[in-house]
């Protein structure tokens, strides 16, 4: 299977499940609105998002899947199968561990998050957020484990289970939303119950897929021997710094939230749906990319294959550029629609949609810079070099602060969104320069000609997108939703049309972005 083809598989797959997303937000917006219990919830979710990010999606995967991956060229099926028990056994008690301290201390947690909360005002708000932490602090365990799984099948290539799986979660509180929540008081907190019902899920379908391959591991309480294993001792210490590199990209958005708490009523929940707008460029491209680049990555820097390894760099950047240009170009110029047509419905007003909407356009200005940490990075961490990124993101963590001291007292929460995105550019840059220092990536032929064709494209594309924006009342149209999404479907078409029909003219094909794994 060509890396273009896996990386359409995942990226479709991860398209299922930020719809299904986005139709669990419109629901949240239509039914709880922009408000404090609103913000208390997306305060209580991001805690154990958080803590997931930190020690399993982000540092385990970065640690344990390029270890596995020469694990795999050099061990026997049984020595693999060895490895994944005691890999599984210490990531399983320590994140039950973690999961029970979390618990006792969410109130301490909350506050950490969201200080604002702590307002004498606010005290229902608070007690609300600390009830959810509670709830869902389990997920954390249930998503440690999926990470392992995740890691598991894409370095075996079964990349579509891991892609689909998140859509569970959101179907889990979309059932939260409409049967649960008239019985509960209040009615969000069921909300938390659905995120640890997704939690469960998602892992009893990614086992289900190891046992099938095989490779479901067994957890035998062989603390000892498992803690004492070479690898697995490899992991743990390659964790260390990558969860260092993790712990301040999550710093950096506790400190956002932190902030936005102080802000006006509804900010966290404003930059939690622009967001989500975000994650899907984010998710389709970047993630996509890079789930498939780190397997082979990770090869060519196993078998020696410099060139191979630049290629695949190389490729990843140009679509990067190809297909992260148009859709930041597109959020930017078509926010206010998107965010009109997606949320504009009951508890969320038109007040909601504008402040949101700046929020989405701040955000756009830095989605460049957030697909090329997705493949950039990965090209460290399958050399095992985690330490290099981590101090990149320690430097990115203090600019972006200093840019919201600069930043927030004139945009409010889109001084927040902008200061992520200008930081997430430095990162990308940061880390282009490091690969191009090592020799790691030396840029191919033709980028000039490349670059001028896409800006060219750019312009076309520009010109649907500029006249919706003078015609179009997107608030106006809250009466008749079907008319409006049918405008906005029109609208994206044709923005989308332009872009391709001009890089076609231009001489682009997809044949010239092929490239079959190793």
């Amino acid at each position: 299977m060509t890396l273009l083809r896996s990386a359409a598989t995942v990226s479709g797959l991860t398209l299922a499940s930020r719809i299904t997303g986005l139709v669990r937000d419109v629901l949240i917006a239509r039914a709880f609105g922009a408000g404090p219990l609103t913000d208390a919830f997306w305060v209580a979710f991001r805690i154990p998002n958080l803590l997931r990010r930190l020690f399993a999606e982000g540092a385990f995967s970065q640690a344990f899947v390029p270890i596995l991956g020469a694990a795999r060229a050099e061990r026997s099926d049984d020595e693999i199968r060895q490895l994944l028990d005691r890999v599984a056994l210490v990531l399983t008690l320590a994140l039950m561990t973690v999961t029970a301290l979390g618990m006792v201390a969410a109130p301490w947690v909350v506050s950490a998050m969201a200080s604002g909360l702590r307002e004498a005002q606010r005290a229902g708000d608070f007690q609300s957020a600390v009830w959810m932490t509670r709830t869902m602090f389990p997920y954390i365990v249930c998503m440690s484990l999926v990470a392992f799984a995740s890691g598991v099948l894409n370095t075996w290539r079964r990349f579509a289970v891991p892609a689909f799986t998140p859509v569970l979660l959101n179907l889990a509180m979309i059932g939260a939303a409409l049967w649960l929540a008239p019985r509960f008081d209040p009615p969000i907190h069921a909300l938390a119950v659905g995120v640890l019902a997704g939690g469960v899920a998602q892992l009893a379908v990614q086992w289900a897929a190891l046992a099938r391959l095989g490779l479901a591991p067994r957890l035998a309480l062989r603390v000892r021997a498992a803690w004492r294993d070479s690898t697995v001792q490899r992991v743990l210490r390659q964790m260390a710094p990558a969860t260092l590199g993790v712990s301040v990209a999550q710093l950096s958005l506790l400190i956002n939230t932190n902030i936005a708490s102080w802000l006006a009523p509804g900010s966290v929940t404003w930059l939690s749906f622009a967001d989500r707008l975000m994650e899907f460029p984010t998710a389709l491209l970047g993630v996509a990319l890079g789930t498939v680049l780190l397997p082979s990555l990770s090869r060519a820097h196993a078998e020696g294959s410099a060139d191979e390894y630049s290629a695949l760099l190389d490729w990843g950047l140009r679509l990067v550029l190809l297909l992260g240009l148009p859709a930041a170009l597109g959020m930017m110029l078509l926010a206010d629609g998107l965010v009109a047509t997606l949320f504009h419905y009951g508890a969320f007003q038109a007040a909601d949609v504008d402040q949101t909407r700046l929020a989405v356009m701040a955000y756009a200005v830095g989605l460049v810079g957030l697909l090329g940490i997705k493949i950039l990075a990965p090209g460290f961490y399958a050399r095992q070099d985690i330490r290099t990124p981590v101090k990149i993101a320690v430097a990115v963590l203090v600019a972006t602060q200093l840019l919201n001291v600069v930043l927030v007292p004139q945009l409010a929460h889109a001084g927040l969104a902008l200061a992520i995105g200008l930081g997430a550019c430095l990162n990308t840059l940061a880390l282009l320069a490091g690969l191009r220092r090592r020799g790691a990536y030396r840029p191919g032929p033709g980028w000039p000609a490349f670059v001028l064709r896409v800006a060219v494209a750019l312009a076309v594309m520009a010109v649907p997108l500029a006249l919706a924006g003078q015609r179009l009342d997107w608030l106006a149209m809250q009466q008749t939703p079907v008319l409006r999404a049918l405008w906005l479907a029109a609208v994206v078409a044709a923005a989308a049309g332009a872009y391709f029909a001009a890089l076609y003219a231009l001489g682009f094909r997809p044949a010239d972005f092929r490239r079959r794994a190793r």
